[in-house]
């Protein structure tokens, strides 16, 4: 690999830009998730190569937490190197995300939503990553033992000590998510998004209502796990293959997922990504991104082949309603 990284020329025109709920930060249709492969154990020319790829072809976000790896840490050390390496002349060209939330130290002050954790772990991710600020600090996860305002002062801390420009929070309910907005905002901290769930196989921020209740709120959503951990590509339509996630990591995602009902889904929903002229996995991340309410997609990928086919999700062709009407047919909110 080359030693001196320079980025393509006409990048931002590869990919689409939206705000981020009712904020100037515009964010990029496709996001760089370092949640799986930046671990201590993958390699490293490799993580560096899809890194080089994404920024080469407009994805400007690229979104970690304290814990990704294995081990924790270990994601955010590794894009520390690749910054260091290759991104770091084009540091206000990037927004750099992480977030704390769940387990990362022994004891109990490195878990949940209190200050002393937040606030410890903020530090703790700078040092890694070897930034200065992150633009946007996430709680990870609502914490019922402790109060809602102590987390959101403290993302409000983090603000305005200079060490994050917004403040974000990730699986939050609606309820939750309606008042840390309100919170926030009596702080005059900029909070512009939560981060979800969302898939054509997990649609729970639309039967809960979160999803039109951020849109009518001005909140902005950001979407991982597009692809149901893997289960909306072609890979297992022919069987289990042994570099797959179930073969080699087998944490989020099991042989017990793929049941029959589930591979017939995955077939129906393929043959009508063919008919559209795309892959099972680019028109599931297209159908995350429908309608403008979805800021984001977050990818994860294993090689920058899969970051460059991902990518061709954000210029592809609208749904007409009778392609909807199939998928919701094949695949309903329930």
């Amino acid at each position: 690999m080359a030693k001196n990284y320079v980025a393509a020329e006409g990048r931002y025109e590869k990919m689409k830009y939206a705000r981020c709920g009712k904020s100037g930060l515009k964010m990029p249709s496709v996001s760089l998730g370092l949640w799986h492969n930046f671990g201590a154990a993958g390699s490293f020319d490799n993580m560096r190569a899809m890194c080089r790829a994404a920024f080469d072809n407009g994805v400007t976000c690229f979104d970690i937490a304290n814990n990704y790896g294995p081990p924790g840490g270990a994601a955010e050390e590794n894009f520390g190197r690749i910054l260091k390496k290759d991104l770091a002349p084009y540091r206000d060209q990037m927004i750099v995300t992480t977030k704390a939330g769940y387990g990362m130290w022994p004891g109990p002050y490195g878990d949940g939503g209190s200050r002393k954790y937040l606030l410890a772990s903020l530090d703790q991710s700078l040092a890694r990553t070897g930034l200065e600020y992150f633009d946007i600090f996430y709680h990870h996860r609502m914490d019922p033992d402790t109060p809602l305002e102590e987390t959101m002062g403290a993302l409000a801390q983090a603000v305005k000590s200079g060490k994050a420009l917004y403040a974000g929070i990730s699986n939050y309910d609606l309820p939750a998510t309606l008042e840390a907005a309100k919170i926030l905002d009596e702080l005059k901290c900029p909070f512009i998004v939560n981060q979800v769930q969302y898939s054509i196989f997990n649609r729970s921020i639309e039967t809960s209502g979160l999803k039109d209740g951020a849109a009518q709120n001005g909140i902005g959503l950001v979407c991982f796990s597009p692809l149901a951990q893997g289960l909306l590509t072609d890979r297992y339509l022919n069987g289990i293959p042994s570099d797959s996630r179930i073969k080699t990591d087998g944490r989020f995602l099991t042989e017990k997922n793929l049941t029959q009902e589930r591979l017939a889904q995955i077939e129906a929903l393929n043959e009508i990504a063919k008919a559209r002229g795309q892959s099972l996995a680019q028109m599931a991340l297209a159908w995350v991104l429908r309608g403008g309410k979805t800021a984001s997609v977050i990818i994860g990928a294993s090689k920058p082949e899969q970051v460059l086919d991902n990518i061709k999700a954000a210029q592809s062709a609208d749904f007409t309603q009778e392609e909807l009407d199939a998928i919701d047919k094949i695949a309903p909110a329930q």
